[in-house]
């Protein structure tokens, strides 16, 4: 980045440190909580940050602007995989397997109740599941998640009510068995 056109690379740096915890939690959700594509995508991000190819123009918070780059980053990710496993598919003249990644063994009755609660969350539309997290999460305001997924309120207020009144029925459907 060069100085006229923002924060120097070291502001850059550390604004990113102090972000980074909740933007792992955000990238894990824009990549379905798979890990390793999340640090991947979270990695990308930052190098576009810090190479200049993203720029922040003072319209939105740090936070706001940076889950709307780690947002489109997973997306171009999953494109290009997507554009991969077809290309394979086709020479191979077969589909690629998409088999569930294994839980782990030995979880406590915390991590329990985060895998029971992640299983929830992907029964919801990606939309609802994104709003989801950026809300409860990241602690943004319906606004500025609307802002970061590049909708409008109206839209992201449906799609916040629909999502919670989803998890409420899940969670009332557990409770019975």
């Amino acid at each position: 980045m060069a100085e006229d056109d923002g924060p120097n690379r070291e502001e850059a740096e550390r604004a990113l440190a102090e972000l980074h915890p909740v933007s792992l939690g955000w990238a894990l959700t824009c990549c379905r909580f798979d890990r390793e594509e999340a640090e991947e995508v979270l990695q990308t991000s930052y190098l576009k940050i810090l190479e200049g190819r993203a720029r922040f123009n003072g319209h939105s918070s740090l936070r706001t602007w940076l889950f709307g780059i780690v947002r489109r980053t997973a997306a171009e990710r999953r494109r290009f995989r997507i554009v991969r496993g077809l290309s394979l598919a086709r020479w191979n003249h077969r589909q690629p397997d998409s088999s569930p990644l294994p839980t782990p063994e030995g979880l406590s009755a915390q991590a329990e109740q985060q895998d029971r609660l992640r299983r929830m969350l992907l029964r919801l539309s990606p939309r609802q599941r994104e709003l989801l997290h950026l809300v409860f999460y990241q602690e943004l305001t319906i606004e500025e998640a609307a802002g970061v997924l590049g909708i409008s309120v109206g839209s992201a207020r449906v799609h916040y009510e629909r999502g919670k009144a989803a998890v409420r029925r899940m969670l009332a459907e557990d409770g019975e068995n």
